[in-house]
C-alpha cells in the first residue's frame, strides 16, 4: 500500500505542472517519430543475459549448466518492417541454438522454446515493427494492439523511467497494464501487461543514445516478470541498412 500511495504521489505531483496530452495524441506522434527513420529492416547482435527463472529456460533450451545466477550467451534479432521478427539466442558452451519467430502475430519456435525471449520478441515486433500503411493507420493499429492488452489508452499520466519523464497510457495504479513513452522524443520506454496465465510481464526499452544503435533502437531491452528481470538483451552492434533475407522468417 505505502509503495501504491508513493507511487500516484509521483504521478500526481509531475502531472501538476505539466500538461498531460491524450492517448491518442501520444501514440500519433510516436508513430510519426518511428515513420521519419524511414526503417524496413534491421539486425543486431550482443549480448543476452538470463537471470532468475530465465536462467533454468536457458538451460534448457541450450543444454548448459544452470548452476549460476546468470547464464550469459549471444543474440541476434533480425527485423524486416512489418511485423517480421527473428531472435536467435546461443551460448559459447553448448552447439545447441534456440530461434524465436514472429511473423504477423504468429510465433514459431526452431529448438526448444525460452518463454521469456518470446515475450521479448514478441513486444518488440509489436512495439518496434509496427507498420500499418500511414501514421493514422500505424497509430489505429497500436491503439488496438495495447487495448487487446488491457492497457486503457484513455487514461493518460506521467511518471519518471530510467530519469527520463514519460507518459504512461493506462490506470497509474501499480500491478495495472500500462505503456510508457519517453515524453521527448516519443519513445517507446515499457509496456506492462498479464498474459493469459496471469504472469505480470515488464518489457523495458532503454538507451535510445547509444553508437551502437543511434537513436533508432534501444541498447537494451530487458523483461521482468514477476518483479524480477528474466531476460537482458544489449546491443553490440546494430545494422539498418543491409538486407535482411526473408528466408529468416519462413
Amino acid at each position: 500500500m505505502k509503495r501504491l500511495i508513493a507511487v500516484s504521489a509521483v504521478l500526481v505531483s509531475l502531472a501538476a505542472g505539466a500538461y498531460v496530452l491524450p492517448g491518442g495524441s501520444i501514440l500519433r506522434r510516436m508513430a510519426t517519430a518511428r515513420e521519419e527513420k524511414r526503417l524496413s529492416a534491421f539486425r543486431v547482435e550482443g549480448s543476452v543475459i538470463f537471470s532468475s527463472t530465465g536462467v533454468a529456460e536457458a538451460g534448457a533450451a541450450l543444454n548448459v549448466p544452470t548452476d549460476r545466477p546468470e547464464l550469459q550467451g549471444d543474440g541476434v534479432l533480425s527485423v524486416k518492417i512489418p511485423g517480421r521478427c527473428r531472435f536467435d539466442a546461443s551460448s559459447p558452451d553448448s552447439s545447441l541454438k534456440s530461434s524465436t519467430v514472429q511473423v504477423s502475430g504468429k510465433k514459431r519456435v526452431e529448438g526448444k522454446e525460452m518463454p521469456a525471449v518470446s515475450v521479448l520478441v514478441a513486444q518488440v515486433c509489436a512495439i518496434l515493427a509496427q507498420d500499418a500503411g500511414s501514421v493514422q493507420d500505424t497509430k489505429l493499429a497500436q491503439e488496438a494492439y495495447l487495448q487487446g492488452l488491457g492497457v486503457n489508452t484513455k487514461v493518460t499520466s506521467l511518471a519518471r523511467f530510467g530519469g527520463e519523464v514519460a507518459f504512461v497510457l493506462g490506470d497509474p495504479a501499480e500491478g495495472k497494464p500500462q505503456f510508457w513513452v519517453y515524453k521527448d522524443a516519443f519513445r517507446p520506454a515499457r509496456l506492462r501487461y498479464s498474459d493469459a496465465s496471469g504472469a505480470a510481464w515488464d518489457v523495458r526499452f532503454l538507451d535510445y543514445a547509444s553508437p551502437a544503435t543511434g537513436d533508432w533502437m534501444p541498447r537494451t531491452v530487458e523483461v521482468w516478470k514477476a518483479g524480477q528481470r528474466v531476460v537482458r538483451f544489449t546491443a553490440l552492434k546494430a545494422d539498418n541498412r543491409s538486407a535482411v533475407p526473408d528466408t529468416l522468417f519462413k
